[in-house]
C-alpha cells in the first residue's frame, strides 16, 4: 500500500518545483467497465458516495480528485469493488485514469477503470 501511495504522489507531480495543486473533492467520477466474455463495454457516473452495478459487480465510489491547475490532465478515484453474490470485497483502493494497470481491478470477467472526474 505504501508503494501505491509514493507512485500516487509520483504521478500527481508531488516533487519538488514540480507540485501541483489537487482540488479537495469533485463531484463524482465518470467509470468504463468491460465485460471480457462479451465484449459489451459501460459506462458508470457515480457521484461521491453512491454505487453502481456492473454485471455482477457492485461499485462505490468514494471520492474522484484531480489536478485543480489543470482539470482535464488525470484524476483518480477511490473505488470499493465487490462481488454481488456473497458481497466479498476484491478491489478497494484508488485509480488512476492515466494509470489503469497501476492498481486494477483483478477479476476473470470484468475490468472497470477511470475515465475522469465530474466537475
Amino acid at each position: 500500500m505504501r508503494a501505491l501511495w509514493l507512485a500516487l504522489m509520483l504521478c500527481l507531480g508531488a516533487g519538488v518545483g514540480t507540485a501541483q495543486e489537487v482540488a479537495a473533492v469533485a463531484q463524482g467520477a465518470l467509470l468504463r467497465g468491460l465485460d471480457k466474455i462479451n465484449g459489451s463495454a459501460q459506462d458508470l457516473e457515480l457521484a461521491n458516495g453512491q454505487s453502481g452495478v456492473f454485471g455482477s459487480l457492485d461499485v462505490v465510489l468514494g471520492e474522484c480528485r484531480y489536478p485543480q491547475d489543470d482539470p482535464a490532465a488525470d484524476a483518480y478515484a477511490y473505488l470499493t469493488i465487490s462481488e454481488q453474490a456473497g458481497g466479498a470485497v476484491i478491489f478497494s483502493g484508488w485509480m488512476l485514469a492515466s494509470s489503469p494497470a497501476l492498481n486494477a481491478l483483478e477479476h476473470p470477467r470484468y475490468d472497470i477503470w477511470v475515465l475522469r472526474c465530474k466537475i
